[in-house]
């Protein structure tokens, strides 16, 4: 039965919430795709928002929000870079099954001043499923942990790792729990939700200004941001806040979400190693997190896009996210494109045959 595409503005961002929510029901969509995330501060992330409803024989079966901006439409994000700064992953439109995402894909063509499609986070078939040329296209790697294998092969984390990853945390551990055994808690209600995220911004601050960086916390709109995304994730029950503490002190928080048996490690808080050549307080957090989430009966712990050595250590697995921005396939970005893209593969082509 084909796909139908209907494309509107949206009006009221609340009415959306009802249907969104409907239908995340009957998908296997990501954190990153719920409307807990989507919708948070939705009116200043999509001012000029479009979505596109994919209906099958008059059942609703896809959403797809683009924001609207200088001629790109951005799927589930805003185009401008502060606004897009808390980063989207594991993104994609929310719909039933691949065809229906693929209609919504190929219909974001048509609105208005349409030129471009920015897709943030997607799996790498995504761009190729909406048409059109690349123009620039970035391939991360997102290492996670896969706890119910982890399960079955008897539930011991450390003997997986390697030996050096394994005696570096034991002998963090050690240090921390020096004058007082190492503790995890999780934040369950508003007041311990805001006394610790006063702590979690302060301490990835001070470890952003060390490297000479803004953090994730940096500006005004980024803390408000969070706040709300936290408080809502908290009364839906997704946000997984982590507190580590030992014999000196607080070890660091971890800014965790769970969603669907999935644990994502979003943003961290760390306690200053300085001075302490065996601290290693993002290990010793994420394996305290790690075992509890393991107690707890999740399914995976994902570390996120990025390379850091932390991830790869932790990690026994890992897929690719796509960050692609695609052309319309007849316009004159779309031909250069192409050529460009003819001459890569010419390249290396050639260095294969070298």
């Amino acid at each position: 039965m084909p796909v139908d595409i209907e494309m509107e503005q949206v009006h009221c961002f609340d009415r959306l919430s009802e249907t969104w929510r409907a239908l995340e029901v009957d998908t296997e969509a990501s954190f990153f795709q719920s409307w807990t995330w989507v919708g948070c501060l939705a009116t200043e992330r999509y001012p000029d928002p479009i979505l596109l409803r994919a209906r099958r024989g008059g059942r609703l079966v896809g959403l797809a929000l683009f924001n609207r901006r200088r001629g790109r439409l951005h799927l589930a994000e805003s185009g401008d870079p502060e606004r897009d700064r808390p980063f989207t992953e594991h993104n994609g439109p929310l719909a039933t099954d691949p065809e229906a995402a693929a209609a919504l894909l190929r219909a974001a063509w048509r609105p208005d001043g349409a030129r471009r499609l920015v897709l943030g986070g997607v799996p790498p078939d995504l761009p190729a499923l909406a048409g059109g040329i690349a123009l620039r296209q970035q391939v991360r790697e997102a290492p996670f942990l896969d706890l119910e294998a982890l399960r079955v092969a008897g539930g011991d984390y450390l003997a997986r790792l390697s030996a050096n990853t394994r005696y570096q945390i034991r002998r963090s551990n050690r240090l921390y729990a020096a004058g007082g055994a190492l503790a995890l808690a999780a934040a369950e209600d508003a007041a311990t939700l805001e006394a610790w995220f006063g702590e979690l911004t302060a301490l990835h601050e001070a470890s952003w200004a060390r490297r000479g960086q803004p953090g994730a916390f940096a500006t005004p709109w980024l803390r408000r941001f969070h706040r709300s995304l936290m408080a809502r994730a908290l009364a839906e029950g997704v946000l997984d806040l982590l507190r580590i503490t030992g014999g000196a002190g607080t070890v660091g928080i971890l800014y965790n979400f769970r969603h669907r048996g999935r644990v994502l490690a979003y943003q961290s808080g760390l306690a200053d190693p300085a001075g302490e050549a065996h601290a290693r307080p993002g290990l010793t957090c994420h394996a305290l997190a790690i075992d509890h989430a393991l107690a707890r009966g999740d399914r995976v712990y994902d570390f996120l896009a990025g390379g850091q050595r932390y991830k790869r250590s932790l990690a026994d697995r890992q897929v690719s996210l796509v960050w692609a921005e695609l052309a319309r396939a007849g316009s004159a970005a779309g031909l250069l494109g192409r050529l460009h893209g003819l001459w890569r593969r010419r390249r290396r082509d050639l260095a294969r045959t070298a």
